[in-house]
């Protein structure tokens, strides 16, 4: 599979993207000529080749930029090292910074680690700060990968906006509204209003479907639309203590026992592929790279089956998103940081959305037609530019801590064991806090 990011961050497929005006290649052109001026110029006489190491799936193969930026710059060949899966790559990474040996000229960084990289390995990386216009970004985005003393270590690439995504068939059968507009009234007052109407649903569902997919995916959403998550102002663990950890576990357990959710785990080969083709699931929450799973694994036959609206309440939430650093002590350091500036500019950002739905954490590309026009064909043309450029002005500047990605996968994992194993609330949460204290220490 293309991208394949964990629960701290995402697992997505490249998604169809309908939009009006300029096509990717006339956007990248454009691109080009209002940054080839002082973005991408490289002061090497020779030819080199700079490396690109990242997980999943970034988009810049699929958007043609690699070629693109070759044909700009003759001389510099780009050559990208993807690793599947991100709990994969992380480690290796971290082995890499610490031995100062096998790092590539760019290497990616997923959000559930850049708090742990800005604390323990920002000297390994060059300062982006003088390279980057850092408030081109949304506005929490590019502080994530900021330290105290002002170092940028990453330029933003994509983040994960969230929205719902709603099997209009399933909603009709069971007496719902379909209208986008109407279903987020019905869950404008937040996650407690998406449960009431999952309990609508269960009222008059189709035999043998379920409201949602994963409770632990709510979950996540729940506490990812606050401030405060797993980690206080202070850097402190607060994940026995959040308000959005508490709430988001006693929705969560909700879901479970009162048999709104599948209990399936997310993208898990054997049972979350086979639900949607089979339209036994109504509601998945929807973070902007969620799309491209749901219309490859509903498959062709669902197509018009499904929507998309906001997410509900009046704060959106952040799912995924990642960045690109310059390990400092490469060989091409000022070439690798003038390509990072490039591949995130709006204009490539936008393209990487066309090709693969992955939503651009440059502000400034969301005026381009290729975002701002953009609707998904496979959801009855959600006009989906606009929704996921109105969530991301709701999200919140989350504190993050350099456990995130294991404290979620943690939890995650006990909600799922209430679904299928039934396990108690309590228990569950109790197991959980338990491995947590061991990871955090």
């Amino acid at each position: 599979m293309r991208i394949t990011r964990t629960a701290g961050g995402r697992r997505r497929r490249a998604v169809v993207i309908a939009t009006t005006g300029l096509t990717a290649t006339a956007l990248l052109l454009a691109g080009c000529s209002s940054d080839s001026s002082d973005s991408g110029k490289s002061d090497a006489n020779g030819p080199i080749t700079l490396t690109v190491s990242d997980y999943g799936q970034f988009g810049y193969k699929e958007a043609g930029l690699f070629a693109q930026y070759h044909k700009l710059h003759p001389n510099i060949t780009v050559k990208e090292d993807t690793t599947a899966d991100e709990k994969v790559y992380y480690p290796k990474l971290l082995q890499e910074l610490n031995s100062g040996s096998g790092l590539s000229d760019v290497q990616g960084i997923e959000v559930g680690r850049i708090k742990e990289v800005v604390d323990t390995k920002a000297n390994n990386f060059a300062d982006l700060s003088k390279v980057i216009n850092v408030d081109d970004w949304v506005s929490w985005k590019e502080k994530q990968a900021t330290t105290s003393g002002g170092q940028v270590i990453g330029a933003g690439t994509d983040i994960g906006p969230m929205s719902l995504c709603y099997n209009t068939d399933l909603f009709k059968k069971a007496g719902l509204p379909t209208d986008r507009d109407k279903v987020a009234q019905k869950v404008a007052g937040g996650w407690s209003d998406y449960l009431a109407l999952g309990e609508e649903y269960k009222k008059h569902a189709p035999a043998g479907t379920y409201f949602m997919d994963s409770a632990s995916a709510m979950f996540n959403a729940v506490v990812s639309s606050n401030t405060q998550q797993y980690y206080d102002s202070s850097g402190q663990p607060v994940y026995k203590t959040s308000s959005s950890v508490k709430d988001g576990w006693k929705l969560a357990s909700q879901a479970a026992s009162e048999g709104l959710s599948h209990g399936l785990a997310q993208f898990d080969p054997p049972t979350w592929p086979p639900a949607l083709r089979k339209n036994s699931v109504a509601t998945v929450v929807c973070p902007a790279w969620m799309a491209g799973q749901i219309s490859t694994n509903a498959g062709p036959a669902n197509k018009d089956h499904w929507d998309i609206t906001t997410a509900p309440g009046s704060s959106s939430a952040n799912w995924g998103g990642s960045f690109l650093g310059v390990p400092k002590n490469g060989k091409h350091v000022a070439e690798a940081s003038a390509l990072v500036k490039w591949l995130t500019s709006p204009a490539q950002q936008a393209a990487v959305f066309k090709a693969i739905g992955a939503f651009p954490s440059n502000k400034k590309a969301y005026t381009l037609p290729e975002v701002k026009n953009a609707k998904l064909p496979y959801f009855n043309n959600a006009p989906v530019g606009k929704i996921y450029a109105q969530e991301a002005s709701t999200i919140p500047a989350a504190v993050l801590g350099p456990k995130d990605a294991d404290i979620k996968d943690a939890f995650s994992t006990q909600i799922t064991n209430m679904e299928q194993r039934h396990t108690s609330s309590a228990k569950a949460w109790n197991d959980a806090i338990n491995n947590i204290d061991k990871t955090v220490g």
